[in-house]
């Protein structure tokens, strides 16, 4: 199913954790619909801007998949509403590339920085409430001294 002309739903819910372990990672209606906004407003615009393929990392994630991973218990994954980027797999831009224009051009939700360096992230998480209000917001995710994940406010 095409998600927009450039994102499947296969795309959003592949998950190598979730095959190796036997977990349905199906979303519902209501999770899909969440997925094709997201990749109406946020992923297309993206494409379409930096006109490379982009590919996602991690997109929907079911209760079951998210807590196998250890993912936040308020992860907007479990919604259907965030999609995690990397341009790793594919070249032509980079993920300070992504994290920079969607900042700059499309509206979100919460944009995080995730790691990496000060030139670039090891990947971008982006999310969008379609149904909702949009916060704008921007982190970047760090290790502190004791290796725990903490989110710094760039801009809230």
């Amino acid at each position: 199913m095409q998600l927009s002309e450039n994102l499947t739903l296969r795309e959003c819910t592949k998950s190598i954790t979730a095959s190796r372990l036997g977990i349905n990672n199906t979303p519902d209606e209501w999770e899909t619909e969440n997925l094709r906004q997201i990749a109406r407003y946020v992923f297309q615009p993206l494409r379409e801007g930096l006109g490379v393929p982009i590919y996602v990392s991690s997109g929907y994630r079911s209760l079951e998949l998210n807590t196998a991973i250890g993912g936040s218990s308020r992860s907007q994954h479990i919604q259907g509403r965030a999609i995690d980027l990397d341009a790793d797999a594919y070249g032509g831009t980079t993920n300070g590339d992504i994290f920079r224009y969607i900042r700059n051009c499309i509206e979100f939700d919460q944009l995080i920085w995730e790691f990496g360096d000060e030139d670039n992230p090891d990947w971008v998480h982006v999310s969008y409430v379609h149904d909702g209000d949009n916060r704008g917001r921007v982190l970047k995710a760090v290790r502190d001294d004791k290796g725990q994940v903490v989110y710094k406010v760039i801009f809230d």
